[in-house]
């Protein structure tokens, strides 16, 4: 091995490796003032971001755990490599010759470099991609053409056809300059009596990470006679490949994820394609191992997950009792997002790939589109095995999803499936909450009157005075359940802007802070937030109609409050809030209408029925314009 890299290589790699272009293979970016941007930090979780990034200076800092560099160092942390190795994998990246000083030590050897591991991925993907045109690969041909995909499919994929021949691809990949120890540390050949291909006479798609390089395989088999009966194989744990941190499809996914902030996991390669080619381009799988919170950690970084603007993470299962136990794991881990995350089940049990073979592109669209908060489909699950007509069956019931509930971390989240467990069972809130309470293992504060409440309600005998109506709390800044009807407000009082009938469709519904909705009737009393457009002295008129003291008070604290915004809110910027808050009530709208649909017997009164349909398929419409104003 040569000797040390001379410096002139090293600065070479500094200068010509954009430290914005790596990183941003591992995080979404944006723009956050003059010069610099952030995302959330790669080097620990995270919910609000402080991972700070300043291209031109050629330097990064997270203000959360400290780790900072250039970008070797973020190179080095990331993938644990050293100095000597991290410059050696930019310069493969970034095409630098790395030239070594003469006479020097080398430096110790810890087995094949990373570099030489990716490489071989590469040309063993390319030999498998050659293979899938041969005669032997025609069961292989046959299998995707059934599943849907022609050729183009396949390229754009880079599907490909292990020989069944067993030394095939070790004999092309030694030929390729490859030694034993690298072939076989990367998973592409296992070594007993002699050396042979870890992969046999089955369906490939190569696995790549985010930066698009291939760091392993999933196959399908195909034949038999294949001696192992497990469906899919993937490639084992190695150096660069670990099954809790890969999604399959995230280098092609990760640029609308961070554009879309949605994410869509599936259960499978074909079901990726299928998505991908049916437009859900967001669409990632887990590669043999159920989502977990590694997976987790990966998506949030892709689309932003923070506690500002939030997007949707949706899974996707059958319908069957697997599926269902794969939504209650979901459920488990749904503190790891602070994004929305929901469910979406065909009716059928049929899943995205068998979908568009039956009923085409549009279908899997539509499958996305009707998905429902993950929180109610798992929740209603459990109200399914009960007979909500009797009341032991609505304990039962209760009794059951409470501990479920009680497990959520966040407390605002675990309130709202309070209170929609509730309403799912038909149980009074206070007795949800109290149930909630005790699977916790919390005691159910007391509700008895103090002494001397009861003394004064003695003394006024039965002609008790009007109890007066409870004030409500001050939304906090930070609430994570109000977010979007904060920051609509803060933009109708800051950047009023006339936006047409989507305004128009605004009602108090849309707020369901008490302090907010009022906020909004005074903007909508004085001809709505177009009627401040280029008015200096609009929210002083807002103030002047305010006469309720917190509603005055959140007025003040919204008028001087900063937008999360790099450069002045323009009106596509003010329509991406308001778009969201009419989803976000159409969802409620949705929500309920789907449950008077589950109550509801067709067949003692279609009539009525009917008319819940109808009125369910008027909103997800209203719903799906709403995102194509965005898109526009």
């Amino acid at each position: 091995m040569a000797g040390r890299i001379k410096e002139t290589s090293i600065q070479e790699v500094r200068e010509k490796a954009r430290l914005d272009d790596i990183i941003s293979q591992q995080v979404t970016l944006r723009r956050a003032g003059p010069g610099t941007y952030k995302g959330l930090c790669p080097f620990h979780d995270e919910k609000t971001p402080s991972f700070n990034v300043n291209p031109s200076r050629g330097f990064y800092k997270c203000f959360g755990c400290g780790e900072g560099g250039d970008v070797i160092d973020f190179v080095m942390k990331l993938e644990g490599l050293s100095f000597f190795e991290a410059v050696e994998r930019l310069g493969d990246k970034i095409g630098v010759q790395i030239q070594r000083e003469e006479g020097d030590e080398a430096p110790v050897k810890r087995g094949p470099s990373r570099g030489k591991l990716v490489e071989a991925h590469k040309v063993a993907a390319e030999f498998y991609a050659e293979q899938l045109l041969t005669p032997d690969a025609v069961v292989a041909r046959q299998f995707l053409a059934e599943k849907g995909f022609d050729r183009d499919a396949a390229l754009h994929f880079g599907v490909g056809f292990s020989p069944r021949g067993g030394e095939d691809l070790y004999r092309h990949l030694r030929a390729r300059g490859f030694s034993d120890e690298e072939v076989v540390t990367g998973g592409l050949v296992a070594h007993g009596r002699s050396h042979y291909d870890r992969f046999r006479g089955r369906l490939m798609w190569p696995i790549r990470e985010s930066g698009g390089d291939v760091i392993g395989f999933g196959a399908r088999r195909l034949f038999d006679d294949d001696r192992i009966e497990a469906k899919y194989l993937n490639t084992s744990e190695t150096p660069l490949y670990k099954k809790s941190h890969v999604l399959y499809g995230i280098d092609l996914a990760r640029k609308e994820m961070a554009r879309t902030r949605e994410a869509v996991i599936v259960e499978g390669y074909t079901d990726v394609m299928a998505c991908h080619l049916a437009g859900i381009t967001t669409a990632v799988a887990t590669c043999g191992t159920a989502f977990g919170d590694d997976h987790a950690k990966v998506l949030r970084r892709f689309i932003s997950d923070d506690q500002q603007l939030r997007g949707a993470v949706v899974f996707t299962f059958d319908g069957d009792a697997a599926g269902q136990t794969a939504a209650l794991k979901a459920f488990k881990g749904d503190g790891n997002f602070t994004s929305q995350t929901y469910v979406a089940v065909e009716p059928d049990g049929l899943d995205p790939n068998d979908l568009r073979i039956k009923k085409g592109d549009e279908a899997v669209r539509e499958l996305l589109a009707n998905r429902v908060p993950l929180y109610e489909f798992v929740l209603r699950n459990i109200a399914s095995k009960y007979d909500l007509d009797r009341a032991d069956g609505r304990v039962d019931a209760l009794r059951e999803a409470a501990p479920l509930v009680a497990s959520v971390r966040d407390e605002s989240k675990k309130m709202g499936f309070t209170r929609d467990l509730a309403r799912f069972l038909g149980v009074d809130p206070d007795e949800a909450a109290r149930e909630v309470r005790r699977a916790a293992g919390r005691p159910a504060p007391q509700a008895a009157q103090p002494r001397r409440e009861a003394a004064q309600t003695a003394q006024a005998g039965s002609a008790e005075a009007p109890a007066a109506p409870r004030r409500p709390p001050m939304p906090h800044p930070r609430e994570p359940r109000f977010t979007v009807e904060r920051e609509t407000l803060k933009l109708f009082v800051q950047h009023p802007v006339a936006l047409g009938r989507t305004t128009g469709e605004i009602t108090p519904e849309a707020f369901t802070h008490p302090i907010y909705r009022a906020l909004w009737e005074i903007i909508a009393g004085l001809g709505g937030p177009g009627a401040g457009t280029g008015d200096a002295n609009w929210a002083q008129k807002l103030g002047a109609a305010a006469s309720d003291p917190l509603v005055s008070r959140i007025l003040a604290e919204l008028a001087v409050e900063p937008i999360p915004s790099a450069k002045e809110p323009d009106a596509a910027y003010v329509l991406q809030y308001v778009v969201r808050l009419l989803e976000l009530l159409d969802q409620r709208r949705i929500a309920e209408v789907k449950s008077r649909l589950q109550r509801s017997d067709g067949a003692a009164d279609p009539e009525a029925y009917n008319r819940l349909f109808a009125q369910l398929a008027a909103l997800e419409q209203h719903r799906r314009g709403l995102r194509n104003l965005v898109a526009e």
